[in-house]
């Protein structure tokens, strides 16, 4: 038996990178699990993958930056599997380098609608539906270490994230006695596609986080996360509530 067995899991940003090995690990643990993306191509491929090793799962496309995209795919996760216990909120896109002085306006509000305005919407709209019908339930954001410290990559990333940590830290304290959970993972440098969604790269930004990313110890794989966000998903983690996990192969334990 699975340890995500009976479960209804759905998880954003599951075309590729972790949201994809998530995706794949939750349902090899006998998880039923919704998978968004706004790469719908991709999405279809990942899930064909996973019914075709035996998993079961539906691909719903779904663009973080917009309300009703979140509001279906929840709706859809409830009305396909009849419940929902874990929302793992995984996608998100980079800035390009920019310190606070080269920021537009423009690119900040994307940043944020998808990063954390997104994050905000189906975390409000999952607790309220566990709320409403006395259900337990798991939250997991996929932060950064972005979100913890200040030269990882640009203002607009780096204030994005710092946000969701307060977002993470917050709700799981409110709601610590309405059997919801909500925990973050904090991933270093890792494989993934996340770096196609920079675009006017500032020269000043990448030149002063370069002494940073210099000292990187490794780069991990998408299912070094994966692995974290099953823990987090599981019983395991019961009594784990309101914590940020690093998982960056010990890039920050020194400063």
């Amino acid at each position: 038996m699975g340890k995500l067995e009976g479960k209804v899991a759905l998880v954003t940003g599951a075309a590729s990178g972790m949201g994809k090995s998530i995706a794949e690990l939750y349902a090899g643990e006998g998880a039923k699990v919704v998978l968004t993306d706004f790469n719908f191509e991709g999405l279809e491929s990942v899930t064909k993958d996973i019914v075709s090793n035996g998993g079961d799962a539906i691909a719903v496309r779904a663009d973080m930056s917009e309300a009703t995209d979140i509001e279906n795919m929840i709706d859809t996760a409830i009305t396909e599997y009849g419940t929902l216990d874990i929302l793992v909120n995984n996608a998100g896109i980079m800035d390009g380098f920019e310190p606070v002085g080269e920021i537009t306006d423009e690119k900040w509000d994307r940043i944020f609608d998808v990063n954390t305005k997104g994050v905000m919407r189906s975390m409000r709209k999952s607790i309220n539906y566990w709320l409403e019908n006395d259900k337990q339930g798991n939250i997991i954001n996929v932060i950064s270490t972005g979100g913890l410290n200040g030269a990882h990559a640009g203002v607009a990333y780096g204030a994005s994230k710092h946000a969701v940590v307060a977002l993470t830290k917050n709700s799981a304290y409110m709601y610590a006695q309405s059997n919801i959970r909500v925990n973050g993972i904090a991933p270093g440098a890792v494989a993934t596609n996340i770096g196609h969604s920079m675009t006017n790269v500032s020269e000043f930004g990448a030149a002063r986080t370069k002494v940073v990313q210099g000292v990187i110890p490794s780069v991990g794989k998408p299912e070094d996360i994966g692995a974290v966000a099953l823990f987090l998903g599981t019983e395991e983690s019961k009594f784990v509530n309101g914590t940020i996990i690093t998982a960056d192969g010990g890039w920050t334990a020194a400063f």
